[in-house]
């Protein structure tokens, strides 16, 4: 709870005194304001948590003040106080937003248990709310384009049913959001979905992963009464398909999922014979390139929230060369490429010169480090920055391996960048 901001609105100065010295020794920031007006200015310019509210005000009352609040979007968790409560005001405070009603003469005691249940509700919604939006990006198909929404129709089509999909197409075209999409609508949405890269495992480590060994269990049974997503199964070896194949005539109750090639060349007879009931044809994003701006502007807005930086706008000049760009590695390639725009270009608009190498992009110049420095520490700082940007370049844009070439963690590298 320490560190929480906490605003007080009382017209009586020893109220405000006693709650301000008592939420302070708990830990809390405080601000105290003596009028509804005064509350709706400090809630404005420093947002609070948590907001214990008198009812009785001069000017307008907490009734008024707390529907204003929540007309002009404060979310912050609402206590009201009152000398004079009725059923009837608490209720129409409740129906306003308000988490609870205290009276007084106030119990500081009880003034802080229903503060701190408050606040402990605040953070478990905005805990739920930030896993339900990940939740819809991880399962949302970018794109405008014809091809984007005939994935998505046939995704939302196969959740309806049970019956097994196998989604074709190349790495990183967004066969696994798709198979996200489908799990998530699916009457098995509140059962896991368990994700098996195939294309890691050999005979030998992929017979313990799939099946288990010993006394332990494999992945496989670990999505019974869930579902199953087995990522490029056509790179697993025949006879790991052809036991996967014998698994599941065994009619375990699991959903199938399962990707592979744009041709599912390599899936052995057996196991082609379960899988291949409902296909779906993943495009390249090279095959749907009017979509790419559109998904550029999105990845572009996710990943400055993701690391607390401004929203990056693009010049047309820089769009069109994304635009025109082969990417081979698809979706994975493009959102690699605005992450590393997102950490490393110059401030302002984004223009051609801050789009990686292949694409036209300017590489950090070696020159940079033969100006004169103030200091040794600045000197390093310099080289220090030139040989992550390096590594970042090297790495294709992709910061966690570049993370990993460096010997940092992706925080750390971040913090490097600047």
């Amino acid at each position: 709870m320490s560190g929480e901001r906490i605003l007080i609105v009382d017209d009586e100065p020893g109220v405000r005194s006693m709650l301000e010295a008592i939420l302070r020794d708990d830990g809390y920031a405080v601000e105290s304001a003596a009028s509804g007006e005064e509350g709706l200015v400090a809630a404005s310019a420093r947002p609070a948590e948590g907001i214990l509210l008198d009812v009785w005000l001069p000017g307008i009352d907490g009734l008024q003040t707390l529907e204003r609040l929540r007309d002009s979007g404060v979310d912050a968790e609402v206590v009201m106080i009152s000398g004079h409560g009725t059923i009837d005001t608490a209720v129409r405070a409740t129906k306003l937003g308000a988490f609870d009603f205290v009276e007084k003469p106030l119990s500081l005691e009880k003034t802080l248990l229903v503060l701190r249940n408050a606040l402990r509700q605040r953070r478990l919604l905005r805990r739920n709310r930030a896993l339900l939006d990940q939740l819809a990006r991880d399962t949302e198909f970018l794109g405008s384009s014809e091809a984007a929404q005939r994935v998505r129709r046939e995704a939302d089509a196969a959740a309806a049913v049970d019956a097994p999909v196998l989604l074709c197409g190349e790495p990183g075209s967004g066969r696994e959001t798709v198979a996200r999409r489908i799990h998530a609508a699916s009457r098995r949405a509140d059962q896991s979905l368990v994700q098996i890269p195939c294309r890691a495992l050999d005979a030998a480590a992929g017979s313990a992963v799939l099946f288990g060994e010993g006394d332990s269990s494999g992945r496989l049974a670990l999505a019974v009464r869930g579902s199953v997503f087995l990522e490029d199964v056509d790179a697993l070896p025949a006879e790991l398909q052809t036991r996967i194949a014998g698994w599941l005539s065994g009619r375990p109750d699991v959903r199938l999922l399962a990707s592979a090639g744009p041709d599912a060349a390599g899936l052995a007879a057996p196991l082609r014979e379960h899988l291949d009931v409902v296909r779906i044809q993943v495009p390249p994003l090279r095959e749907r390139r009017e979509d790419i701006r559109e998904v550029v502007h999105r990845f572009a807005r996710d990943l400055a929230r993701e690391y607390g930086r401004p929203e990056k706008s693009f010049h047309s000049d820089a769009l069109a060369a994304l635009v025109r760009h082969g990417w081979p590695g698809n979706l994975r390639e493009l959102r690699n490429a605005v992450e590393r725009i997102v950490l490393l270009a110059r401030e302002g608009e984004v223009g051609v010169a801050d789009l990686p190498a292949e694409m036209g992009g300017q590489a950090p110049e070696i020159d940079d480090l033969y100006r004169p420095f103030a200091s040794l520490a600045e000197g390093v700082k310099a080289f220090e920055r030139y040989f992550l940007r390096r590594v970042v370049r090297e790495a294709r844009g992709d910061l966690r391996e570049a993370a990993r070439r460096a010997g940092l963690s992706p925080a750390e590298l971040q913090k490097a960048l600047g």
